[in-house]
């Protein structure tokens, strides 16, 4: 299968066209590139080497992405290379550059793969692209030998394959053995059939629960109002500024107002309180249990 044909983009065709660099040339405009800034020698290495970051976003079709999607995320690994290589370690920007386009295509292909997030950790991300590969080979194996492995084992030989914990294998085994559906989905044939939806528990507060609450907060309400009326004016007018409003105010702002220093506002605050806690004390027992 040749590229020109895996999508109606015609950024392949024209990735097939661009000029092959050598090393020198290569090793140059990663100089320009990172010493310099110039944008030009940037734009001529990524589109050089566009081509193999087609190939490898092709290598991920089979997981059902749109094609232009994983040559544009491919694209994106390219950019992300070019712009840390560094030119003086030896390496061909190419052997360095697959690891970022493989990378970025291997994100988009897990961040899309459903609507749950599949994983995020290395040893999710190697259980998602290798999983159904290790599984094939084991089975053949124990076939080839005459042997019959049920699903325990399976998981067992494919961890240790792997090398990832048993219990990220069956997680992902179950993540990719179902698809996503829809809640809306009618659970049988029936015409009255429920939709899977009307099944799930609601965690909101009930209505009764609604109606207790709004009582209670009613006779809370009532009960802060007689312990207010117990109040002077002038500590009415503290106690509001203080705890009623948002922001605050504060007790130098009061003392302006009221004529005092900041530490007698303070003392009369304290007083209100003591006051309105007296009050509230008579009705210790309904508090507590509203509070409850």
């Amino acid at each position: 299968m040749t590229l020109d044909h895996i999508t109606v983009n015609p950024l392949p065709k024209k990735a097939m066209k661009a000029e092959l660099l050598d090393a020198e040339t290569e090793k140059r405009l990663a100089h320009a590139w990172r010493d310099d800034g110039d944008v030009e020698a940037l734009h001529r290495l990524i589109n050089a080497y566009m081509r193999l970051a087609i190939s490898m976003a092709v290598k991920f079709k089979r997981y059902g992405a749109p094609m232009n999607d994983l040559i544009q995320e491919a694209g994106l690994g390219l950019m992300k290379a070019a712009d840390k290589f560094d030119p003086d370690r030896g390496v061909r920007f190419s052997t360095y550059a697959v690891w970022w386009i493989k990378a970025s295509v291997q994100d988009y292909v897990m961040r899309n793969w459903s609507l749950v997030r599949t994983g995020s950790t290395s040893s999710q991300k190697s259980l998602f692209f290798n999983l159904r590969r290790v599984q094939a080979q084991l089975e053949r194996e124990a076939d080839t030998q005459g042997v019959r492995l049920d699903k325990h084992q399976l998981h067992q030989q494919i961890a240790s394959e792997i090398g990832v914990p048993i219990r990220d294998v069956e997680m992902m085994d179950g993540r990719l053995s179902g698809n996503d559906f829809s809640l809306n989905a009618v659970q049988s044939s029936e015409p009255d059939g429920r939709e899977w939806i009307e099944i799930l528990e609601d965690d909101g507060a009930q209505a009764a629960e609604l109606v207790e609450r709004r009582h209670d907060r009613r006779k809370l309400r009532g009960w802060l109002v007689q312990a207010m009326q117990s109040l002077t004016g002038r500590e009415r007018l503290i106690v509001m500024a203080r705890k009623l409003r948002s922001p605050p105010r504060t007790l130098e702002d009061l003392g302006r107002e009221l004529s005092l220093s900041k530490e007698r506002v303070r003392q009369l605050e304290a007083a209100a309180f003591v006051k309105m806690r007296k009050t509230l004390d008579r009705r210790s027992g309904e508090v507590q249990n509203l509070l409850l």
